[in-house]
């Protein structure tokens, strides 16, 4: 049996970017979610107090969209560091 084989270098570099942008959409999705459900919580809070109906695409367009783009956007400057330093550790590596 011959030992498992490491991906070639050129898949590994490809790899890169799929990770980062997945990584990315992730923690952006997650972010929304997250923004979207207080955001309503917010709003049905803030209607009852007033006692008035709460328009709740405010909650979409204002809270979580918003929200969502900066997460996204730290999610990948974040990413991107994380694996220039796991590449250059990988190539400083003796092993």
């Amino acid at each position: 049996m011959s030992p498992a084989k490491a991906p070639s270098p050129l898949i590994r570099w490809l790899l890169i970017p799929a990770r980062i942008v997945l990584v990315s959409f992730l923690l952006a999705l997650l972010a929304f979610a997250v923004c979207l459900l207080l955001g309503i919580l917010g709003l049905v809070i803030s209607a009852a107090v007033r006692g008035v109906h709460s328009n709740m695409t405010v909650a979409y367009r204002e809270i979580a969209f918003p929200a969502a783009i900066v997460v996204g956007g730290l999610a990948l400057l974040a990413a991107v560091v994380m694996e220039v330093r796991h590449q250059h550790r990988q190539r400083t590596d003796p092993h």
